[in-house]
């Protein structure tokens, strides 16, 4: 059974605090299951289905650094210190990879997730090796590295306190205000051309954000955490991705503007992205919560993927192609160059960088 064969026996009502309703199969599922009625409850007291809890996997990582080879991306390393992730966001390009889990890129995703619990050890055995040269490095590329979990776990800190012993420059890129426990960290590296942070910012509506992205900090909330990196001396750039046909689109300007007010100083923005299994979950997600605009949505997508759900070709996968994905690159730019907002990236020093010490035995600054 392909995944875009399965269609659940009825529509599934939607899980508060969950992007998605249910643990669709993945592309290299090769059982058919279908749920089936046996009599027993399996509500809660008022009658809706009891919400699945958030199971978290403690695994080691043989290596921690993912290198990139994509020429649209805008670096060339990256780490992810959890696979999956609770925010929930029914947009992630990155849930089809729960599926080389043999779980589900649906609530499997954002319920069942691995963390790297050797993450830092990891990376200091990487950054260790002789013919290590620092390049462009980004936390949370994936998956957001200050996803609640993360406030227990403390891993991203433990990867931090290892780029900064070193001296290795990177930046992260995350809709989580968790970040601002590590400000004690994060603004001295800053201070040294070391450092700088995204925010990602989709929309300024609440209640969009509430079913859109879930788990995650409130827009207001986002806004609040700009300003308080701008503050401490953090260089900032927001990411108004992905940027979804008649659902947030219409705020692009608006959302812009409103991070520059805060404070942010770059900015970057990607058209909506389908890859694999997230298709299913994402027209799913429209008929749950937005029925009138499904097919104008899903016709304007295809418009800018060469007819298709996804595009994946270097050179067109980040920015869309055809006459909408130009009309809306051409807003994005003219609505940083009114604002100030640059769209290059932040400029490091790379002569800094020394090679990690044995744990324990570093100096941070």
């Amino acid at each position: 059974m392909s995944d875009s064969d399965w269609k659940p026996l009825q529509a599934p009502a939607s899980l508060k605090g969950r992007g998605a309703a249910t643990a669709m199969p993945h592309r290299f599922e090769r059982l058919d299951r279908q749920a089936e009625d046996d009599g027993w409850p399996q509500d809660d007291e008022e009658g809706a289905p009891a919400p699945p809890r958030t199971e978290i996997r403690e695994e080691p990582a043989r290596r921690i650094l993912s290198r990139n080879d994509s020429p649209d991306i805008g670096f060339e390393l990256s780490i992810n210190p959890y696979r999956g992730c609770e925010h929930g966001c029914i947009y992630c390009y990155a849930r089809p990879t729960h599926s080389y889990l043999n779980l589900s890129p649906g609530l499997d995703f954002e319920t069942r997730l691995v963390a790297k619990a050797n993450a830092a050890q990891a990376l200091r055995e990487e950054l260790s090796a002789p013919g290590y040269r620092p390049l462009r490095l980004c936390l949370g590329a994936a998956t957001d590295c200050y996803q609640p979990a993360e406030r227990k776990l403390r891993i991203t800190r433990g990867v931090i306190e290892v780029l900064a012993e070193c001296h290795h420059p990177f930046s992260i890129i995350t809709k989580g205000a968790g970040i601002e426990r590590d400000l004690d960290l994060l603004a001295p590296l800053a201070a040294q051309r070391l450092f700088c942070a995204y925010i990602s910012l989709t929309t300024l509506d609440p209640e969009l954000a509430r079913v859109l992205e879930p788990r995650a900090a409130s827009p207001a909330r986002r806004l609040q955490l700009i300003e308080r990196l701008t503050a401490v001396g953090i260089p900032v750039g927001v990411s108004v991705s992905p940027t979804v046909p008649f659902i947030n689109e219409p705020e692009l300007e608006q959302v812009l503007a409103a991070a520059q007010a805060a404070g942010a100083q770059r900015a970057f923005s990607i058209p909506l992205r389908l890859p694999w299994e997230l298709s299913e979950l994402f027209q799913d997600w429209l008929q749950r919560h937005y029925p009138g605009r499904a097919a104008r949505v899903m016709a304007r997508v295809r418009e800018m993927r060469g007819g298709k759900d996804n595009e994946a070709r270097f050179g067109s996968r980040m920015t869309g192609e055809g006459v909408w994905a130009e009309l809306l690159r051409q807003r994005f730019i003219k609505a940083c160059a009114r604002l100030g907002l640059g769209r290059q990236r932040f400029d490091y020093d790379f002569s800094r960088f020394r090679p990690p010490g044995p744990a324990g035995q570093g100096e941070l600054f």
